[in-house]
């Protein structure tokens, strides 16, 4: 994977954990060459990791909706900022841009994105690598109701497990190393 696509928050949490996280998966992402594809805001996770891709050197793109520019604080220093028109459409390029996703902890609108993915994956609309990082089992009541949906009769097991749930930042790191390539230039 060169291209990641991040999903996490617009605000940073009451831990350091997840912000420490962000910070260090951005940096191994421009260490090692790869273009971070994220939802263009300067707040909360998203600017803590695009700004340690960038200080890594790395390559960023930020796709964020004209109506967030502000309330989001639209981060200036990307290597590419493309605004567009709705959440829709931001979600539509952010995936198109990437060979990878990865949802780190986040709200309603990272919770949004991650079950987007999964159903176009169930549905064969996308068919790439999907991550989840449940740092400090933050995603363990989503995971029951994954399990609750599957023995209730309204979910496959195959769908449940489609995502690969990562409980460590080495795991994350490894998962992001797993087919990693550096981005070639030219490609995109």
């Amino acid at each position: 994977m060169h291209s990641i696509c991040i999903f996490c928050g617009s605000r940073r949490g009451r831990s350091p954990a997840p912000v420490e996280a962000a910070a260090r998966i951005g940096r191994h992402l421009g260490q090692q060459g790869r273009r971070l594809v994220f939802g263009g805001g300067q707040v909360g996770l998203m600017g803590v990791t695009a700004d340690a891709a960038l200080a890594a050197g790395g390559e960023v793109i930020g796709v964020i909706p004209r109506h967030l520019m502000r309330r989001e604080v639209a981060h200036q220093g990307l290597s590419s900022l493309e605004v567009v028109e709705d959440m829709l459409t931001r979600k539509a390029r952010m995936i198109e841009l990437a060979d990878g996703l990865l949802t780190l902890p986040g709200g309603l609108g990272s919770l949004d994105e991650l079950l987007e993915v999964m159903t176009w994956t169930q549905l064969g609309e996308l068919d790439c690598p999907l991550a989840l990082f449940n740092q400090e089992g933050y995603y363990d009541p989503l995971l029951a109701q994954f399990d609750r949906a599957v023995e209730a009769g309204f979910m496959d097991a195959e769908h449940r497990d489609m995502i690969e749930v990562l409980t460590s930042l080495d795991q994350v790191i490894d998962w992001l190393d797993g087919d990693a390539r550096p981005l070639a230039s030219g490609e995109g």
